[in-house]
C-alpha cells in the first residue's frame, strides 16, 4: 500500500465513525427487535463489504460510501444482537408478585433515603415454594421502613406491599444475603416528554425491580458472608458512610457525597431544584471538568516527580510518564465515582489525545471528538438517549469548533513581570467567561429541547461556581479521603456557595419556561448557537438568530375555540387529568405520594405542564384522599396564581398553601366556549360529614356535541344518588369512579352516562386488583372501551376527535418498552 492509499485510508475513519453512531441510532428506534439470524446475516454482509472496499480498487468517493454503509449496518446489527441477548434474560411473568426465596450479593453501593435502601443484587439462586427458578441476573430492590403506606413501596412509585416491615438493615456492597422478594418487570410511566424509567433500568442492566419481604410472616433475611465481587463498591460505600458521619449538615454532606463517590440521590431534592435553577447542576455531580481537572493535577505531580529519578527519564520520558499516569488515575476515579457517561467521555477523550500525541501524531479535532463519541456508544449504544450524553458531547464540540478556550496572545513588549501576570490573570477570566457564555450561547436550544427550561441566570452562577467548585469544594472533599476532618472545610465552602445560588435564583425570572419544540427545531437552534459563537464576521453570525427562533418561540398546539382535550397522566395508582381549553387549563387531582421525598406533582406533573407551557387557572382536588392529593403541594407552588376547588376540610394541610374553595353542585363557569359543571357533592354531603370518597368533586365538561365526566372516587350511593338527581349525565368519556373498584360503576350508573370511552388510571400490579373483573365486564357489556394506564400511559382525548384517544405508550414505544399482559 503506498503513501496514497495509506491517506485514502485515513480519510475512512471520519465516515466510518460517524456512521457507527448512526447505525447504532436508527438501530434504538425499533419497536421490535428482528431474529437474531436477521442481525448475524447483516454483520456477515458489512465484514464482507468493508473487506471488498479496503482490498479493490474503486474512486474514492465511493470506498467513503461504502466504508459508512457498512459501518452503519454493522453497528445496527451489534447492537440488535447485543439487545436481543439481553432480552433473553427478562423476568417471566409468571413470576411477578410472589414470594421467592433470593440468594445473592448486593452489587453496588445501596441508597438511602428516609424510606428506607434501594439497591442493585446479584442473583446466584432463587426457589418459588423450595423449587429452583430461574431470574434476570441482576435486579433492582427495596427494603422499606417500618409499616408501608398504601401508595409509595415500588420504584415506579406503584403501590405493591400494605404490611408490618422489619426496619431495613444496614446493607453493605458485595455482601451476600437470602432474602424474600416479590419481583415484577420493570415498569415505569409514560408521559409525554417524561423520564424513561424503562429506559434508565434497561440500560443499567436491571431486568426487574421488586421489594424485600420483612414482615413478622416472612422469613427473615440472612446475611451469609461478605465477598470480595465488588471491591471499588465497597470502597466507596466506605468513603460515603465516613462523609455522613462526618458532616454534621446533611444538604453539604450529600453534595460532597455526590462529588466524591458520585452518590448523586444523597442530594437533597430541594438543593437539585436550586441547582437546575441556577443551571449549575452539572457541576454536582462528577462530570467531565472534575475528571480533567484531576487528570491534569495527577499529571503534573507525576511529571514532576518521575523528573527526579535520571534512570526513570531514561526509560521514559517525564511528560509521557505523567500523561500516561494522569489518564490512568483519571480512570481509576472515574470508576470509584460510578462511571457515569460524562466521566465516560472525558475518559476515553483523555485517552485518544494521548494516544495520538504518544504517536506523535495531531487529529483534526471533529476526528477526536468523534472517536470518543463512537467508543462511548461502542460500549453503551443506549447512552444515545441519554440527555446527559448530548450536552456534554455538543458542549465539547463547540468548545473545539469555536476554540473559545485559546486566548489571544499578549502584546509582550508592553508588560513587565507584575503587568504579565495580571494581564495572564485577565485573560483566564475572559477566557473562562468566553467559554462559558460560548456554552451557554450553544446550548440554551438544546437545554429547552430536552427540558423545556433554560437558566437565565446561569451565565452568572457558573463564572462563581466553576472555579469555585472545581478549585475549592472538590479538591477540599477529595482531599478528606485521607484526612477526613478538611471535609469539614469543603462543607462550610459548599454551603457558601449554596447561600449565593440560593439568592440568585430568588430574582424573578430566574428561569424561563417555553413549550418543547420538535427535534428539528433543537439542531436547527444548536448549530444557529453555534454560528453566532463562532469567530465570523457580525453580518455571518446575525444569520444564526433566526435559526434559534423555532425553538425559541416554539408554541404547543392547543384547542380551538370550543373545544377541550384532556389528558389523563400516566402517575400509578391515583388520579391526574390536565384539562385545556383555547385559553384555560384545569387540573383535576394531583396524583400520589410516591414517598416522603417523590411525589407525582414533582416528578411528573410539573415537568409535565412545563414542557407543554401550560399554566393552570384552576386546580381541583376530589377529596383528600392521597393518591389524589398527593402532588398538589408542588403543583400549586408552581403555579401560584391557581384557584383551588376542593372538598378537603378546613384543617387539611394543602389548606395552608393554598385556601380552597369548596366544591358544591351548581359550581359553573364557562371557557372559550366550553363548559365547567360541579355536579357532586351537595350541601347536604358536608352537613352528614360523609366520608372522603362521598365527597368526591364531580365535575363535568361540555360544549355543543361532546362532554368528559370525572367522577374522582364516588362508589355506588353517589352513582345512584346522581342517576336519580335528574342531572344529565351523558358524557362521551368517563374517569372510570374509584379506578374500577368493585364498590363503583354501577349499572344504574353507567346506564346514565352512557360514555363511549372510558379512561383507567392505575399502577401496574396495583394491590386494590383494580379494575375488578366484574366492573369490566359491566363496561364490557356495554361496549365501553377501556384504556388503563399500564396499558396506555398517557392517555389524550380531544373533543374534535371524539373517537380517539392517543396513548403515550405506543406513540413511545420501543423494544426495551414493557408491554403489561
Amino acid at each position: 500500500m503506498d503513501k496514497s492509499e495509506g491517506f485514502r485510508v485515513g480519510r475512512l475513519i471520519f465516515p466510518a465513525l460517524l456512521a457507527w453512531v448512526a447505525g447504532t441510532a436508527a438501530q434504538l428506534q425499533q419497536v421490535e427487535l428482528f431474529p437474531r439470524v436477521a442481525y448475524l446475516a447483516m454483520v456477515a454482509v458489512a465484514c464482507v463489504s468493508v473487506l471488498i472496499t479496503l482490498l479493490q480498487r474503486m474512486p474514492p468517493r465511493w470506498k467513503i460510501v461504502s466504508v459508512a454503509v457498512s459501518c452503519g449496518v454493522l453497528a445496527f446489527a451489534a447492537t440488535g444482537l447485543r439487545a436481543g441477548w439481553f432480552l433473553g434474560g427478562a423476568l417471566d411473568s409468571s413470576l411477578e408478585g410472589r414470594d421467592l426465596r433470593i440468594t445473592g450479593v448486593v452489587a453496588a453501593m445501596p441508597q438511602r433515603n428516609e424510606d428506607g435502601l434501594r439497591f442493585r443484587f446479584d442473583v446466584e439462586s432463587a426457589t418459588l415454594a423450595g423449587l429452583e427458578i430461574k431470574l434476570p441476573p441482576r435486579i433492582y430492590l427495596s427494603w422499606y421502613n417500618g409499616p408501608l403506606n398504601s401508595f409509595s413501596r415500588m420504584a415506579d412509585g406503584s403501590p405493591e406491599a400494605f404490611e408490618l416491615q422489619r426496619h431495613s438493615a444496614d446493607l453493605g456492597a458485595a455482601e451476600r444475603w437470602q432474602l424474600t422478594a416479590r419481583l415484577k418487570s420493570p415498569h415505569g410511566g409514560s408521559n409525554p416528554h417524561g423520564f424513561d424509567f424503562e429506559l434508565w433500568l434497561w440500560e443499567q442492566g436491571l431486568q426487574a425491580t421488586g421489594y424485600v419481604r420483612a414482615g413478622p410472616k416472612d422469613a427473615a433475611p440472612q446475611r451469609l458472608a461478605r465477598t470480595w465481587s465488588h471491591p471499588v463498591e465497597r470502597a466507596r460505600q466506605h468513603v460515603r458512610d465516613r462523609i455522613v458521619e462526618q458532616v454534621k449538615d446533611k444538604k453539604a454532606a450529600g453534595v460532597i457525597a455526590a462529588l466524591v463517590v458520585g452518590d448523586q440521590n444523597a442530594i437533597d431534592r430541594a438543593d437539585w431544584d436550586v441547582f437546575r435553577a441556577a443551571g449549575v447542576a452539572h457541576l454536582m455531580s462528577i462530570s467531565g471538568l472534575h475528571v480533567t481537572m484531576f487528570a491534569w493535577a495527577a499529571m503534573v505531580l507525576l511529571r514532576g516527580l518521575w523528573r527526579r529519578s535520571e534512570r526513570l527519564c531514561f526509560a521514559l520520558p517525564a511528560p509521557s510518564a505523567g500523561l500516561i499516569g494522569g489518564v490512568l488515575l483519571a480512570t481509576a476515579y472515574a470508576l470509584f465515582s460510578g462511571w457515569g457517561v460524562p466521566s465516560q467521555r472525558t475518559v476515553l477523550m483523555l485517552a485518544a489525545v494521548g494516544l495520538l500525541r504518544l504517536g506523535v501524531r495531531r487529529w483534526p479535532w471533529p476526528h477526536v471528538w468523534l472517536l470518543a463519541c463512537a467508543v462511548v456508544v461502542l460500549a453503551d449504544p443506549w447512552a444515545l438517549m441519554q440527555a446527559g450524553f448530548w450536552l456534554s458531547f455538543v458542549a465539547v464540540g463547540v468548545l473545539f469548533a469555536t476554540d473559545s478556550a485559546q486566548p489571544s496572545p499578549p502584546n509582550q513588549s508592553n508588560l513587565d513581570g507584575v503587568g504579565q501576570m495580571h494581564t495572564s490573570l485577565l485573560e483566564k477570566l475572559v477566557g473562562l467567561f468566553k467559554e462559558q457564555w460560548v456554552v451557554t450561547l450553544a446550548l440554551t436550544p438544546l437545554t429547552l429541547l430536552l427540558f423545556g427550561q433554560v437558566s437565565v441566570v446561569g451565565l452568572f452562577a457558573n463564572l462563581l461556581a466553576i472555579p469555585w467548585v472545581t478549585l475549592v469544594v472538590t479538591p477540599l472533599a477529595m482531599l478528606g479521603v485521607v484526612f477526613s476532618p478538611v471535609w469539614i472545610l469543603a462543607a462550610l465552602s459548599m454551603q457558601a456557595l449554596g447561600g449565593f445560588l440560593s439568592a440568585l435564583v430568588s430574582v424573578p425570572f430566574a428561569t424561563v419556561s417555553i413549550a418543547q419544540a420538535p427535534l428539528w427545531a433543537g439542531a436547527v437552534g444548536v448549530v444557529g448557537g453555534m454560528l453566532m459563537a463562532i469567530r465570523l464576521p457580525w453580518q455571518m453570525r446575525l444569520l444564526g438568530l433566526p435559526m434559534m427562533l423555532p425553538v425559541l418561540l416554539w408554541q404547543a398546539a392547543r384547542p380551538t375555540v370550543g373545544e377541550f382535550e384532556l389528558l389523563a397522566a400516566d402517575i400509578g395508582q391515583g388520579n391526574a387529568v390536565i384539562v385545556r381549553t383555547a385559553t384555560h387549563a384545569l387540573l383535576y387531582d394531583s396524583g400520589p405520594r410516591f414517598s416522603r421525598e417523590s411525589d407525582a406533582g414533582h416528578r411528573v406533573l410539573v415537568p409535565l405542564l412545563r414542557a407543554l407551557d401550560v399554566k393552570l387557572d384552576t386546580v381541583v382536588l376530589s377529596h383528600r384522599d392521597a393518591d389524589h392529593t398527593g402532588g398538589a403541594v408542588a403543583v400549586l407552588t408552581m403555579h401560584p396564581s391557581a384557584n383551588l376547588l376542593s372538598s378537603i376540610e378546613l384543617e387539611h394541610g394543602i389548606q395552608a398553601v393554598r385556601k380552597a374553595t369548596r366544591c358544591e353542585a351548581g359550581q359553573r363557569w364557562h371557557w372559550d366556549g366550553v363548559d365547567f359543571e360541579i355536579l357532586h357533592p351537595g350541601p347536604a354531603h358536608y352537613e352528614r360529614n360523609a366520608k372522603s370518597n362521598a365527597l368526591s368533586c364531580v365535575l363535568k365538561i361540555s360544549n355543543t356535541r361532546q362532554s368528559a365526566l370525572l367522577a374522582g372516587d364516588i362508589e355506588k350511593d353517589q352513582e345512584a344518588s346522581l342517576a336519580a338527581s335528574g342531572v344529565n349525565l351523558k358524557a362521551t368519556v368517563l374517569l372510570v369512579p374509584h379506578h374500577g373498584s368493585k364498590t363503583s360503576s354501577s349499572a344504574v350508573f353507567l346506564d346514565a352516562v352512557q360514555p363511549k370511552i372510558g379512561l383507567v388510571q392505575i399502577g401496574y400490579r396495583n394491590r386494590f386488583g383494580h379494575p375488578a373483573a366484574p366492573v369490566l365486564e359491566r363496561y364490557q357489556e356495554r361496549n365501553i372501551t377501556l384504556f388503563d394506564s399500564p396499558h396506555c400511559g398517557a392517555a389524550t382525548w380531544r373533543s374534535d376527535q371524539a373517537g380517539q384517544v392517543q396513548c403515550d405508550r405506543f406513540v413511545r414505544q420501543r423494544y426495551w418498552s414493557h408491554r403489561a399482559p
